[in-house]
Order: structure tokens, then sequence, then C-alpha cells
């Protein structure tokens, strides 16, 4: 590049630092439609038919009861609870189609719905591995890095439960994590639902974090969490219950199926996108009858098996088509839609990274609004890997470039650059490219664009080999968020009291 400067305009007109228009993400493009609008309300229709006529097995005696008040038809005998349509008709009426997520740090503050898209971090893998250590129960240090590898990224836009601390007691590791995630990070967090106790410690370490009162705190929703139906057909005990407790607390409930076609679902991508759209219009009723106007989110997570071993599969094509339905059913109903971002590959390789790819774009194109496990999910979900998060990341960054904006006024066009380059010149030295060379493109975080001899001559290093040492520079230079002293320790005294009084035993 030449010493040369332009003669008109020193640089490009400002702009955030590139990272920061990762916050708010907005997908520009059209959904994906893979069904027509006939077949869209045939699957559910034949949902509401599941519903009226099978219906599902709740598991918890609490959540019969709620559904029996609410007019709903419950079998004690067997478990067994149909919704008439008009019920689920109603509930659907009153949900919320967009909602804010509030987070400690006002520019963390996600926005649910609309066209606004959200990444989220693995969660629930008992194992991490990294290259240097191997493959490995997760730990609570563990927990901890990810939470700081997921705050350090603006492109991953909450937090999460990236692994489960096997060294920490079932009855004390919510305190631990959640202390992590509100001391660590300042994005909204991730409570798992594991019985009203340990949800009301979670829910009072987030007020306190807040500095908010119960009242505030059920205004609007501050935390997430997951509701896996264990399909086909039934809602245990944890899972009802925390529907329950989170409508109450007016805190956002993402209501997901996991149906594997040929498994736990019908073979055919309609058939498996149909029941899980049953149990989805289920537990969102319920959130509704529990409080009008709770925030839910409909939730997908179909593919396929292996019909050879019958291992799941992921990122596959039929993944991708399913999450193209799943996204029309969403519409259909008018709520947010989650998906997500897997694969069944065992080590952060190529396979990993194409089947991930296949994941991002399903669920991008097809107008997903949450993305679950979009940085750091190895073998099936059993694995939280390092290197994986990193090479999420890459990828999340470049979608996130796919849709910025692209300006094209006529200073943008850049005809006068031409004229000044004239025939066989180049534009390195433009005052054009003088004025945007600085911020015109992406910067990987990953890649290595130099020619083979500088690659070879500086270690040869593969992708996972570089995202290996990004995470651990990552890790080196991470400086927590600004946090209250008072508050913190606050904290750090509910936790000791919590933790002297024996914690909270999980819900089973």
């Amino acid at each position: 590049m030449t010493s040369r400067r332009p003669q008109r305009g020193a640089a490009a007109p400002a702009q955030a630092p590139r990272s920061h228009r990762y916050r708010n993400l907005v997908n520009p493009f059209e959904p994906v439609r893979i069904f027509s609008d006939d077949q869209v309300e045939n699957m559910h229709l034949a949902a509401l038919g599941i519903l009226e006529r099978q219906g599902m097995r709740v598991l918890s005696p609490r959540g019969r009861t709620v559904l029996a008040a609410a007019g709903a038809s419950v079998d004690e005998a067997t478990q067994m609870v149909r919704l008439d349509p008009a019920m689920v008709s109603a509930a659907l009426a009153t949900a919320p189609r967009e909602v804010n997520l509030v987070a400690a740090n006002p520019q963390r503050t996600c926005h649910v719905g609309g066209r606004h898209v959200i990444f989220a971090p693995v969660a629930g893998p008992p194992s991490v591995s990294d290259l240097e250590r191997g493959k490995r129960q997760g730990t609570l240090a563990d927990y901890r890095d990810l939470v700081r590898l997921s705050q350090s990224f603006d492109v991953i836009h909450v937090l999460g439960q990236m692994t489960e601390p096997g060294d920490v007691p079932v009855h004390e590791r919510h305190l631990d994590t959640t202390l992590a995630q509100l001391t660590l990070g300042d994005k909204p967090p991730y409570f798992y639902c594991r019985g009203a106790a340990q949800l009301a410690d979670n829910f009072e370490m987030l007020r306190i974090a807040h500095g908010i009162d119960t009242e505030t705190f059920r205004r609007e929703p501050r935390c997430y969490s997951i509701c896996n139906t264990n399909s086909p057909l039934q809602l245990d005990l944890p899972m009802t219950d925390g529907i329950i407790e989170f409508a109450l607390h007016g805190q956002l409930m993402i209501v997901t199926p996991f149906t594997l076609a040929g498994a736990m679902a019908p073979i055919t991508i309609p058939g498996a996108l149909t029941l899980a759209h049953a149990e989805a219009l289920f537990g969102i009723t319920l959130a509704q009858l529990v409080r009008p106007g709770a925030p839910v989110m409909y939730g997908s997570f179909t593919s396929n098996v292996d019909m050879k071993s019958g291992s799941p599969a992921f990122g596959t094509p039929e993944y991708a088509k399913a999450a193209f339905g799943a996204g029309q059913l969403a519409r259909r109903i008018g709520l947010p839609w989650r998906c997500s971002s897997a694969t069944a590959g065992n080590a952060p390789d190529a396979q990993a990274a194409y089947e991930s790819q296949m994941s991002l774009w399903g669920a991008l194109l097809g107008g997903c609004h949450f993305m679950l496990h979009a940085a750091g999910w190895l073998e099936g979900g059993l694995t939280a890997s390092y290197e994986k998060f990193i090479l999420d990341v890459e990828m999340l960054q470049m979608m996130a470039e796919v849709f910025q904006p692209v300006p094209a006024t006529a200073d943008d066009i850049g005809i006068e650059a031409v004229a000044e380059v004239g025939p066989g010149g180049h534009f390195f030295s433009a005052a054009h490219t003088m004025q945007r060379y600085r911020d015109a493109f992406y910067t990987p975080l990953v890649s290595d664009w130099r020619n083979y001899g500088q690659w070879f001559d500086d270690g040869a290093k593969t992708a996972t080999q570089r995202a290996a040492t990004v995470w651990r520079n990552t890790l080196a230079a991470f400086q927590p968020p600004p946090l209250d002293p008072a508050v913190s320790a606050a904290l750090e005294d509910f936790v000791a009291r919590r933790r002297a009084a024996g914690g909270a035993a999980p819900q089973t």
C-alpha cells in the first residue's frame, strides 16, 4: 500500500466497531419455504387432532391439576391429558409475539422475535474437550472458562449451561453455575428446570444481581430456559413444573420437542414435524394457562437417525429441510422460533464444520429467532469443545456479516474511482479505497489467508490448532464486566447461606 493520501474525505463515515454490530442482529432475508400454505395448515390441524384424541402423558401432578382446572380432559389413571383445539387457539392468542430479554448491561438486552436473531452457546454436555487435555468430564473450572468465552464475543448474545460441572454436587451445582454467569458475564443467563426449589435460588440471585424486587422481576424476562418434551407425547415432572415456574415469574421458556425421525417420531419429515408441533403446542398452552401473556418460544429440534446404527445424525439435508418446515409452523402460530446448530462429529474437524454450517444455513435461511448450541457443540451434544467453540464463533461472525446491510449510494458505487484508476491500473491506492480499506472487509478470527509458503513456514497449523491459540489467548486476556462490590458480596453471601442450608435437591 502506498502512502498516497486521498484528496477528498480522509476516511469513510465512522461506524461502530465491527463486533458491536453483531450485538443486535437482524436477518434481512425472506425465510425459505419448503411446504405450501395448505400443507402447513394440514400439519397444524393434524397436530391439534393428536392433542384432542391422544393427548400427552403429563407426569407432574401439579401440571395435571393446572390443566384440569382449565378444562382439559385429564385421566389420572393413565396421566394422559387431552386438549380441545379451542383451548390451544385461545392460548396462542395470549402468547406474546415479541419480547425483550433484559440483560444486566442494557447494551446486551436481546430482542426476541421480529427479524432479530439471537445466538446462544452449547447447552448441557457432560464432557468437555480441547487439543491439549483431550476429552474429560466437565468441571466448574471448565464451566467458568466457557462463560468467559461466551462473554468475550459479541456474536454470542446470551450465556448458557455449556457443560455439567461434574465436580460439584447436584444440590449445589445451580448455585455455582448461576454465580459464574452473574459475576463473569452481563448477558442474559440460562437456568435449568430442575425443580421449584432450585429455580427459586436462581431467580433470587438474578434479582440480587439486577437490584430489583419480585414485582419488577416478573414484569419482563431476564433469563431463559429450555423445556424438552420426552418425545413421543410425554412431559416429565421437572420440565412440566419448569414451564409452570417460568410462566408464574414471567421468564422466557422455550418449549422444544426433541424428535428424531425414525426413532422418537415418524420417519418422514412432515410426520416428525407434526408430532413435534403437537408437543410444542401442548407446552405453550400450559404456560399460557398458568399466566396469559407469559413469554414463550416455539422450539424445534428435528433430525434423523442413521438407520444402520440408530445413532442420531445432525447437520444433514433432512435436518435443514426440517428446519425450514419448523420455521413455517412457527410462523403459522405467530411465535418466535428456536432452532439449533448441531453436528454428530466427534472431533473439531471438517465433518463437524460442514455439518454445523449445514445446520446454520437451515436455521437462518428458515428464519429462526434463537439459535441454541450455536458455539461449542460436538459429539451429538455430549461434548463441549473449546476449539469448536472458536470455529463456530468464526462461522457465526461470518453469518453476521452476511446480515449487514450493503449500501449502494453513488459514493459506494465509486464511479470516480473507476475514472481515477483508468485502464490497466489498480485500486489499492485509489482515494475510494484509502477511505475504506480499514473496515471494508471482514477480518477473520481463525482463517489464515496467507499463501502456502508463508503458512508452511509459520508452522503449517490447521484451523483447529489456530482455534486453540485463540481460546487460550481470549481466556488470558479476559476481564469480567464491572460489578458493584456490594452486589458481588451479596451474591457470595446468598450462595454461602444456601450451601450451608444444604442447597436444593433437583426434582426427579
